[in-house]
C-alpha cells in the first residue's frame, strides 16, 4: 500500500505496463491530457493538483521515440511548474542509452544530452531497467536506480521453472554482455558461453565465435536489447551448429525492429522471451515464438520502496 499523495502519472508510450503497476500499488493513474498542435508541437496539461506530492511518470523509449520523450520532459515541467513536492522518471527502458559513449570522431553522447535535459526539467529521481551501460547513472546529478539486477532475477526465475538445469548452459552474444550472463549462470549454477561477434556495419555482424561448450545443451542466450534480432539469430545458429540441443534467448528490452518478427519466425530459435518493458507490435503478439515477460511487480515495489524512503537494493532478497 502507498500513501494518498502518490501521484503516478502515465506518459502515451505504454499505458499497459503503467496500469499493471498501478494495479499492485493499489493507486490510480492520474490524469492529463496531452495534445498535438497542427505544426506538431506536444501540450500537456495536468487535469489534478499536484502541490507538494510525490509524483511518479511513467514513460518508455517506444516508438516514436522523439515525441515520447518530449512528452515526458514537458509533463515534468509542468508538474515542476505547479509545485510537486519530488518528480521521479520512471523509465523501464531509458532512451538513447546505446549512444552512451565517443567511440569515433565527432560522435554525441546522446545518453548524457537526455539526462541534462530530464534534470533541467525538474527531475529529482530517475528509476530504470537494465540500463545498456551502467556508466549512465554518472550521467546525472540526481539518484538514478538501475534496478538491472531485479531484472536478471526475474530471468533466472523463468529459467529455473521452465528448464531442466542440469542441461541449461548461458550464452552472451557478446562480450558487452558477459558480466551479465556470467551473473546469471552464477545465479543457476549452471554452464557459460560467449560469443565473439565482430561488427563491419552498424547493425550488421559480419562473423560470430563461439567460446566455451553447448553440446548437448539448452543454450538461453540473454541479452538487455533485440533490436533488429540478427544477432540471436546467428547467435542461435552458430549454437546450433556446436552442438545446441535448442536454442531460446531471453531479453530485457525487445524494441524488434524492422524485420524483427520475421527474422524470428525464420531463425533456428525456439522462443524469444521479452519483458514488457516496451509494448509489443502485433505482428509480434501473433508470432508463436516470442512470449512477454512481466516486470510490473519490480517496477511497483521499486515505486512504493521509493516512496516510502525504503532500500531498493533489498528488492533482491
Amino acid at each position: 500500500m502507498v500513501s494518498s499523495n502518490l501521484k503516478l502519472l502515465s506518459g502515451n508510450s505504454h499505458h499497459e505496463l503503467t496500469n499493471l503497476i498501478a494495479t499492485k500499488l493499489y493507486a490510480s493513474v492520474g490524469g492529463h491530457d496531452t495534445k498535438r498542435f497542427s505544426n506538431g508541437e506536444t501540450c500537456v496539461t495536468i487535469r489534478n493538483s499536484v502541490r507538494d506530492e510525490d509524483v511518479f511518470i511513467l514513460q518508455t523509449s517506444a516508438e516514436p521515440v522523439n515525441d515520447n520523450l518530449m512528452e515526458l520532459l514537458i509533463t515534468i515541467s509542468a508538474c515542476r511548474i505547479a509545485s510537486a513536492r519530488r518528480i521521479t522518471a520512471v523509465l523501464p527502458c531509458f532512451p538513447y542509452a546505446r549512444q552512451d559513449k565517443k567511440d569515433r570522431s565527432r560522435a554525441p553522447i546522446t545518453a548524457k544530452l537526455v539526462a541534462n535535459m530530464l534534470e533541467i526539467a525538474g527531475c529529482t529521481h530517475v528509476i530504470t531497467m537494465d540500463l545498456h551501460a551502467s556508466q549512465i547513472q554518472g550521467f546525472f546529478n540526481i539518484p538514478v536506480d538501475n534496478v538491472r539486477l531485479y531484472a536478471e532475477t526475474t530471468m533466472v526465475e523463468y529459467i529455473r521453472s521452465h528448464f531442466d538445469l542440469s542441461k541449461v548452459v548461458i550464452v552472451s552474444p557478446d562480450a558487452g554482455g558477459a558480466k551479465r550472463a556470467a551473473a546469471i549462470a552464477d545465479k543457476l549454477k549452471v554452464g557459460l558461453a560467449l560469443i565473439h561477434k565482430e561488427r563491419k556495419v552498424a547493425n550488421q555482424v559480419s562473423r560470430m565465435i563461439l567460446v566455451g561448450s553447448v553440446v548437448g545443451q539448452v543454450a538461453v542466450i540473454v541479452d538487455d536489447i533485440a533490436d533488429t534480432c540478427g544477432t540471436l539469430a546467428l547467435a542461435a545458429k552458430v549454437c546450433t551448429d556446436e552442438g545446441a540441443e535448442q536454442c531460446l534467448a531471453m531479453v530485457t528490452h525487445g524494441f524488434l525492429s524492422g524485420k524483427a518478427v520475421q527474422v524470428i519466425e525464420e531463425s533456428l530459435l525456439s522462443q524469444v522471451v521479452v519483458a514488457n518493458t516496451l509494448p509489443l507490435s502485433e505482428a509480434a503478439r501473433a508470432c508463436s515464438k516470442i512470449t512477454s515477460m512481466d516486470i510490473s511487480h519490480t517496477l511497483a515495489e521499486a515505486i512504493r520502496r521509493t516512496h516510502n524512503g525504503e532500500s531498493i537494493s533489498q528488492l533482491s532478497s
